[in-house]
């Protein structure tokens, strides 16, 4: 039996974001996000996530300079944690966010490292 884009996604979810975060986002859905729900596990997490022509230290980087580029601060705060997650050291995130500050602005890179500044901090504590 093979697992259904349901299945996959949220175990991929869980693998990337942590199983804290993905029980929290299931407890909180209410029937008008039921879909939007079951919509990024089977979609973003059960078939882009899962394809085979990128590994996930790729997917985690190109997903950080996505949220820096748009501004995204607080998925930003949670990708930090699956980018560590998916194999890739302080140095390196700090080089992907320094990256950003060229083709992103330097605003953005400014507050990314301020973000990830305080993800370091508490992990420290």
């Amino acid at each position: 039996m093979t697992e259904d884009s349901h299945e996959r996604g949220l175990r991929i979810r869980r693998e990337v974001l942590g199983n804290e975060h993905v029980d929290r986002a299931i407890e909180q859905t209410v029937d008008e996000t039921r879909d939007f729900q079951d919509f990024i596990t089977r979609y973003a997490w059960g078939e882009v996530w899962a394809r085979p022509g990128l590994d996930r230290r790729v997917r985690s980087c190109i997903t950080l300079t996505a949220l820096v580029a748009q501004g995204r601060f607080d998925e930003l705060e949670l990708h930090l944690g699956a980018a560590r997650r998916n194999g890739l050291t302080d140095a390196e995130i700090s080089e992907v966010l320094l990256q950003t500050a060229v083709y992103c602005g330097v605003p953005a890179a400014n507050t990314a490292f301020r973000v990830f500044r305080q993800v370091l901090e508490r992990r420290e504590s």
